[in-house]
This record gives C-alpha cells, structure tokens and sequence, in this order.
C-alpha cells in the first residue's frame, strides 16, 4: 500500500509550507537596496510623529490610514525605524492570507488546491509589489482572508457565535484599515445566494456585517471631507478595464473546472472574492474617481483560490506523474516570473527614492545653505532623513507639519517666500527628477522657479532614482 502524501499525514503543513514560502519570498530583497518611496514615506514620517500629533493630522488629513498610522507608531516605538520593521508586517500579513488561501483550499477541494492556491498567492505580480511596501493593504488582504476562512467555516456547518463575532472584528478592522475593504461584505454575500446558505447564517452574517458597517460608517463620513486626497486618481477609462478583465477570464477559467451550482466550492468562494471587490470599485469609480489595483488587492485571494484549481485539474490529468504537476508548476512560475521579481525589489520599481535624494543632499550641502522642495510635498525627503538636512534653513516653511496637522508642513506665502530666497547665498532644491516630474502647479512654486532662474546659477544638478537635488549659487547682488 502506497504511504499518504505528507501534506495529509502531517494537516498543518498545507498552512505552513505556504507561510515559510511567503515569508522567504518577502525577505528577500526587503530593503530594495535601501530604497524608500514616497508613499512609504508617508507612513515612515507619520509613524515617528507622537500619538497627538497623529490625532492633530488625521483631522486634516489621511485619516483613512489611522489605525495603520497608529500600528506602525507602536512598532516605531518598540523596534525603531527600519526599512525591515516598515515592510515585515506586509510580508507576515501577505503569508497570513496566502495560509487563508491554503486553509480554504484544502477544505473545500483538497490538498492540491489548498497547497497550489496558498503557493501562488505571494508570487501573484500585484502581491508581490504590496508584499514588501510600508502601507496598509497586505494587512487588508489578510483580514479579508481571515473572515472569508470564517465565512467557510460557518457554511461548513460550524455555525457558532463566536465565529460571527470574530467574523464582524474582522471586517471592522479591515475597514478601519482601508474603508474599501468592505467590499468584501457583497463578495461573502453573493457566496451566500450561490451555497443556498441556510437562513440561520445569512441572519447571523447579516448581524455581524451590519455591525461592522456601522462600525465603520463614522470613518467613511469623516473621510469624505478629505475627499481632495484622492483627486489624482484618474477617471476610469477603457484601458484601464484590460487588467481586471484578464484576472477575471483566468478566474472564470478557475471556476469552470470546480463549479456545482448550489454547493460550496472554490469556485462559489473564489469567483465573488475575485470578481465582486472589481466590478464594485469600477462601479464606484462611475462616479467618484477611485479605481486603484492596490484598494482591492485582497481580491487576489479569490484568483490564487481559483488557480489551485487548475493546478488540481493538471494533476488529474497527468494522472501518473501527477505527484510532480505541483512542484514543476511552481518552479515553472518561479522562473517565468524571475524577471518581475527581480525588478519588483530593486528602487525603480517605485516612482522615486526618498533616502537616495537625502543622502546626495547631505554630499552637496554647506552649512548655512537654503533648502526648497518643489512641490512641498518632497519635504518628505527631509521628513525621513532629518539629520541629512542638518545645518539647512527651510526657507519656505512657515509651520512645521506636527504644528500644522499635515504632511508636508504650511509653507509661507509666494512674496516671503521671494524674499527670504533673495536673501540666501546658495540654495538646495529638491524635486521631482525630470522623467517624473509634473508640471508646476501653484503661485508659490512658480515664485520659487522664477526667483532661482532669474537671481540664481545652477551649479549641480544631479537626478537619482526619480528625484533630483540641484544646487543654486546667487553671484549676483540682490535687487
């Protein structure tokens, strides 16, 4: 008699090999050559500020991040700022959802599903960009896979209480995370017309969503007031409908090979996880510009679910070498995808690289010099590495951004501006490398261009990883 394979002998492997394939799959390359960008930024800066600092700028500004705000503060304040301690927790959360994956994969189809969907999470193009960045939707998408693992148990008939209320906690978490994220609650529910659930879980999921909504509701209206923070979004266009389309028709592919109608399955599970979370952005972005991959990244769980159905069917077929389709698939992934992991872990995968400009900033600078940042959001750069601006004026800035409640600070108006520029001798810009940048918005930074091109002289301009720090010599007296 042939032996069991040892995923089913030993059950915890199907989560574990998952999770220790994930987490070695983060760490590498974790600090993309101690690289940070200018949405890591955001999170590195905000994170060093004090728990009322944070209070004071989340009613101005990013109060949707708040609980993640506050999470990485603590971890800031326990481990000290790090490249590692900004990225691990997306590389744990990311294995969280790919041992979800893997959890609900094996319960409803077997070990090939669980251990094919919970391997090909991480390595999924998308996971694995936000499966190394300081932000908060890896840890979105673990909570997303944690209650759908709930949801699963509860129609498995394990319907209990106590899994509703940890269902709810979930799903409130998630939305205090990213608000979107509630966009789970109508992918859970078309799995609940599709299973013909009975109606004690539907009452107990309609308890325990409702709550969490509301929950949720008081941050989703505060939020609109800082509705400006998303105004870079684009309206939705038809070429931007080509990616979901293709993560759909691979995930219908998924749930052709497992669908029954009426019965729990990968595809009653995968297919709303996948679909539902992308067509709902797409329908709210009909109306306010919003559709953005990373505010659905959880929806992936529902593609990697319907993959390990394929790799199931390519098993079944190959009937004698069926124990190797596994392994040689994902090695075969690996490989194809070798030239996008690699690219994803080095600095230009991202826009730019705050600490690169910091550090040419501290080679080119003199006691004493002015420094601009155009737009002021770059203050960023300064906002990460303080102690390369050592001994710099920040002509511009008229209120700091702990005092001001913001991001970038409040900076003087365009004729303070003007005069304390002609006031220095030499000044440091920082901005937007060329490739990148966008066109000058704003009378302030126009005042500051003007000034540096007509009372100033470039005398270095050097551009690295999509920023650029020029220096600028005034030779001629001022007016």
């Amino acid at each position: 008699m042939k032996s069991a394979p040892v995923a089913l002998r030993r059950p915890f492997l199907i989560w574990l090999i998952p999770v220790v394939w994930t987490v070695a799959f983060g760490l590498w390359g974790l600090s993309r050559q101690d690289s940070v960008w200018r949405d890591e930024a955001a999170t590195w800066q905000v994170a060093q500020r004090s728990t009322e600092d944070i209070a004071r700028m989340l009613e101005h500004v990013d109060v949707v991040h708040s609980l993640y705000y506050l999470f990485m503060h603590a971890l800031f304040e326990c481990f000290g700022p790090s490249t590692t301690v900004l990225r691990l927790p997306s590389v744990l959360a990311v294995a969280v959802g790919a041992a979800c994956v893997s959890l609900i994969g094996h319960r409803l189809a077997g070990t090939c599903v669980g251990l094919g969907g919970g391997l090909v999470f991480g390595m999924l193009p998308a996971v694995q960009f936000y499966l190394q960045e300081g932000r908060p939707y890896a840890l979105v998408a673990a909570g997303a896979g944690i209650s759908t693992l709930l949801l699963v148990t509860a129609l498995q008939g394990r319907d209990r209480r106590r899994y509703w209320i940890a269902y709810g906690c979930t799903v409130l978490i998630c939305g205090y995370l990213n608000w979107l994220a509630l966009l789970i609650l109508p992918a859970h529910l078309t799995t609940l017309v599709w299973t013909r659930a009975p109606r004690q879980v539907r009452v107990r999921w309609a308890a325990a969503s409702a709550a969490a909504t509301a929950g949720v509701l008081p941050l989703i209206l505060f939020s609109m007031g800082q509705s400006a923070q998303v105004s870079w979004v684009p309206p939705l266009t038809w070429h931007m409908l080509i990616g979901p389309a293709v993560l759909l028709a691979i995930g219908g592919l998924g749930s052709l090979v497992d669908r029954r109608a009426g019965r729990l399955s990968v595809a009653a599970v995968g297919l709303p996880l996948l679909a539902v979370p992308q067509i709902g952005l797409i329908g709210l972005s009909l109306f306010k510009p919003l559709f953005v991959d990373r505010y659905i990244l959880f929806s992936l769980l529902g593609l990697a679910l319907l993959i390990g159905t394929v790799v199931r069917e390519v098993a079944r077929r190959s009937r004698k070498a069926s124990g190797w389709v596994l392994p040689v698939m994902i090695a075969v992934a690996v490989i194809s995808l070798l030239p996008q992991s690699l690219a994803k872990r080095s600095p230009a995968s991202r826009v730019d690289d705050v600490l690169a400009a910091a550090e040419q900033t501290r080679r080119l600078k003199q006691d004493g010099d002015g420094v601009l940042f155009i737009p002021a959001a770059r203050r960023d750069t300064m906002l990460v590495s303080p102690d390369a601006f050592t001994g710099l004026q920040d002509i511009a800035l008229a209120e700091t951004p702990e005092e001001s409640g913001t991001l970038k600070g409040v900076e003087a108006s365009p004729s303070q501006v003007r005069t304390a520029m002609l006031a220095q001798r030499r000044i440091l810009l920082v901005t937007d490398a060329t490739q990148v940048a966008r066109l000058t918005k704003g009378e302030r930074d126009r005042t500051k261009i003007e000034v540096l091109s007509t009372y100033f002289t470039l005398v270095s301009d050097e551009q690295v990883r999509g920023r650029r720090v020029a220096v600028y010599e005034h030779l001629e007296p001022a007016p």
